[in-house]
């Protein structure tokens, strides 16, 4: 991993939230799984033919508004990206001159990119939200700071109390994670897991 200068980012423990995007697609794939496989037992071909379906139908997702008239262009998707088409309707090893893109003509190559790039900007990013979440600034915690623990498994009466040891602060000085010590254990968590009782100051 080193020499492909692969440098791992790793979520903190109950914070799944830090990878956000990834994170939904990953719920994607797993629920898809499910609904097909269920309790069958695969072959690698038969394993790696269902992730080609799931891939193709995650593709296929629309990213922009699904529009009910039907004069009105379809929804662009991932796939309008990879295969410039939805879907790839054809059944897998059947494959025609028209697929292969690279021969088409320059002009109709340019034609549909300039056409996709001109649907994108004017449908596609207008749509991406603004995160509300981080803009008002906060107290960021500091070490010495008494928290309580937030445990989704346990009831909240005996959620642990620690003491913050270490911060962590992001690219802009925002402590988004610290290490909390709770009797002889420390433990990383995201700070929107804890609860502040006791500044210190």
């Amino acid at each position: 991993m080193l020499q492909k200068n692969i440098d791992w980012q790793f979520n903190p423990p109950a914070g799944s939230h830090f990878g956000g995007v990834w994170e939904r697609l990953i719920r994607s794939v797993r629920k898809t799984m499910n609904s097909v496989i269920r309790e069958q037992v695969l072959d690698d071909d038969g394993l790696n033919t269902v992730f080609c379906e799931i891939e193709s139908t995650l593709n296929s997702r629309p990213i922009t508004m699904n529009s009910d008239d039907p004069s009105d262009l379809e929804a662009l998707t991932p796939n309008h990206l990879l295969l410039m088409k939805r879907k790839a309707y054809l059944p897998p090893g059947l494959f025609s001159k028209t697929d292969n893109y690279c021969r088409r003509k320059w002009r109709q190559i340019q034609y549909i990119a300039n056409l996709f790039w001109s649907r994108w900007v004017r449908e596609y990013l207008p749509m991406l939200q603004e995160r509300q979440k981080w803009h008002k600034e906060r107290r960021n915690l500091m070490v010495g700071d008494i928290v309580i623990v937030v445990d989704s498994n346990a009831p909240r009466n005996s959620w642990p109390m620690g003491r913050i040891t270490e911060i962590i602060p992001d690219r802009n000085g925002l402590v988004r994670q610290v290490k909390v010590k709770i009797g002889n254990n420390v433990l990383t968590r995201p700070v929107d897991k804890l609860c502040v009782t006791l500044e210190c100051d």
